[in-house]
């Protein structure tokens, strides 16, 4: 009969650090989204020049309303603009492909 041998030592130091290492990851890549979310505001500010016209990153942000189904209606209120100003931008996201169009980056 052989005798048994003993189990080889683990050492959790390694496995531990690796967690921590991806736990931090993580940490870096939610605070990176946290901040993609929050440029998605409508209330924003940046949304509109000073002459009320809507700037590119407002135009986009009307554009990300219309791709989550959100009516004319809802995005006029939303964005502050008039129901006739969300149409014109309706209309023009559709000319873009609606959902499908090619999105910007928000800056």
């Amino acid at each position: 009969m052989t005798a048994k041998q003993p189990p080889h030592p683990y050492d959790p130091k390694p496995v531990l650090d690796l967690i921590a290492s991806i736990e931090a990851d993580l940490q870096r890549l939610k605070g990176l989204v946290e901040q993609q979310v929050e440029k998605f505001d409508p209330a924003n500010p940046h949304n509109k020049a000073q002459d009320g016209k809507l700037t590119e990153e407002g135009v986009e942000c009307c554009y990300r309303m219309f791709d989550e189904g959100k009516s004319r209606y809802s995005v006029a209120q939303q964005m502050k603009i008039s129901f006739a100003a969300a149409s014109h931008r309706f209309n023009n996201w559709r000319k873009l492909g609606g959902s499908k169009r090619q999105r910007t980056l928000l800056g």
